[in-house]
């Protein structure tokens, strides 16, 4: 029974999209989950993969074709996936063929030695790992760092490496049971969407599997890709070493085949102290010295390269003082009245809601009611046109490991407090997992940014473009007030909104942080909407 081949669902926004490329030609065989074709829409390129193995026995839409939404594509016949009754002829042919080349190939570029070292354990087929189909604005990612090591047993959507971009981090999972034969893009290397990133073998896995007639223990090191430094062969794990110890490669003694450097080479030699790169002779470093004072202890530095995310972070902070008249106007609030309704509900609410009550829910739900009072504050400026948006769509900022991240709520109007809380809390888990996608992070009209859990008592926060005004929440601090002619400690809490003088006047500004302000003070405000 044949197996349609379906266009993916498209997003709301995307009407159509055209068929870009066909991976494989009616005849080839396929394997389950396998890319057969691209379709390319105004948006992003969308791939369409194997629902089942067999044989591609039709295509109804070619290349260049305009298709709709779930629109049919072609067509897949049972069997010659899996060897059978079908062409098995042909296929046995065009396997044969294939292989013949890829051995050819290997044979001419690789040593020998590395060749059979590479040959997967159980035979089975070899895929390559791509990196993401990236969205339109990004050019290119970084790979952050490899979860799997060449011959390391991994399973099926197990995650090998993490690709970092300037807006987020992606995942590239295994394609099936087996173990990487080769890895193409180091970590650090630079990569553009859909690039090789490695080669995986279906079957293979572990260093039991690799199989050595007549050699020593399999190292972790076999299978990589290596790299000549002068004389010496060197594994990919014994090269990280040699960096991070800065030793002498020349001094180093390889025992792999062909006189491999691996990674126990390279710890022998730090033990024993043998690969260390020489001083330089007495005279001349006196004769390089200049006077300087003497400096005792270690003084080390670290150069690291900046991540994609934080260059981008950079570039938008930077661009938003160039672009933007920004000014900051400051407040008080006195956060007595929610901080006794939160101690007076908080168990019944975790018991309600399976989620703890904290301060952020009241400053989310006191904003949305501001901004739909003071529509300016809620607008943003595209060019030389201001957009009013009749919704309220709050950033919260979340740092993480790798930097500042915005992941937005939508509709906090219509959301109840449970709701907000429950959704900054997965948003913080996930940011620091780096499972935050690129949707969840864009369109929203107001951000709110909080120092006050590191201690920060005031702070001028910066405009997140093309919004218009960021409020910034800080530490609450118990001090003297003057409350009805008597003097009182109250928690008290410093409000910062900076805003862009060129959308927003200084009145609007004042006026709708005395409204968040008087909200707070009686969250009673907020459920009677005055």
């Amino acid at each position: 029974m044949a197996t349609e081949i379906k266009a993916p669902t498209f997003p709301e926004s995307v009407a159509e999209g055209s068929v870009a490329a066909w991976h494989k030609k009616p005849g080839d065989s396929v394997e389950r989950d396998e890319l057969i074709v691209e379709i390319e829409t105004d948006k992003v390129v969308l791939e369409v993969v194997a629902p089942e193995a067999g044989t591609l026995s039709e295509v109804l839409a070619e290349e260049g074709a305009t298709v709709e939404s779930e629109q049919l594509l072609g067509r897949i016949g049972e069997g010659a996936a899996s060897g059978g009754e079908k062409g098995g002829a042909e296929a046995e042919t065009k396997a044969e063929t294939k292989a013949e080349t890829k051995a050819e190939t290997k044979a001419e570029t690789k040593a020998e030695t590395k060749a059979e070292t590479k040959a997967p354990a159980g035979g089975g087929k070899q895929h390559e790992v791509k990196a993401p189909t990236f969205p339109e604005s990004i050019q290119e990612g970084t790979v952050a760092s490899w979860n799997k090591q060449v011959g390391e047993a991994v399973k099926r959507d197990e995650v090998l490496a993490e690709i970092e971009t300037d807006k987020v981090v992606l995942e590239v999972v295994a394609p099936a049971d087996g173990a990487l034969s080769e890895i193409k893009a180091e970590e650090g290397s630079q990569v553009e969407s859909e690039a090789v990133l490695a080669l995986f073998s279906e079957g293979a896995g572990g260093a039991a599997e690799s199989g050595g007639e007549d050699k020593a223990p399999a190292s972790a090191d076999d299978g990589a890709s290596d790299e000549t430094v002068g004389d010496k062969i060197l594994a990919p794990a014994a090269r990280k070493l040699v960096a991070e110890h800065d030793l002498d490669v020349s001094k180093l003694e390889g025992t792999g085949k062909g006189g491999r450097v691996l990674k126990e080479d390279v710890q022998k030699a730090i033990k024993a102290g043998s690969a260390k790169k020489g001083a330089k002779p007495a005279g001349a470093a006196k004769a390089a010295a200049t006077p300087a004072p003497a400096v005792e202890g270690e003084r080390p530095e670290k150069r690291v390269p900046m991540s994609r995310l934080r260059q981008t972070i950079a570039k938008r902070l930077v661009q938003a003082q160039q672009t933007a008249a920004m000014l900051t106007t400051y407040n008080e609030v006195d956060m007595g009245a929610v901080m006794e309704l939160r101690a007076q509900y908080k168990d019944t609410f975790l018991k309600a809601h399976d989620t703890k009550l904290g301060f952020m829910g009241f400053f989310v739900k006191a904003a949305s009611e501001a901004l739909k009072r003071f529509p300016d504050v809620n607008a943003s400026i595209d060019g030389t046109d201001i957009v009013y948006h009749g919704y309220q769509d709050i950033g919260v900022a979340v740092s993480t490991d790798r930097g500042l991240v915005v992941p937005v709520l939508r509709d906090t109007d219509s959301m109840k407090i449970a709701d907000v809380e429950k959704g900054i809390v997965d948003f913080g888990k996930r940011a620091r997992d780096g499972k935050l996608g690129i949707d969840e992070m864009q369109g929203g009209t107001f951000t709110i940014t909080n120092g006050g859990i590191f201690g920060s008592l005031m702070s001028t926060p910066i405009l997140n473009p093309p919004q218009t005004a960021i409020l910034g929440m800080h530490k609450i601090q118990e001090r003297p007030m003057a409350v009805n002619g008597q003097v009182e400690i109250r928690p008290m809490m410093y409000l910062a909104l900076s805003y862009d003088h060129r959308m927003i006047d200084g009145k609007d500004a004042v006026q709708f942080l005395v409204t968040l302000k008087e909200l707070l003070e009686d969250p009673a405000r907020l459920l009677l909407d005055v």
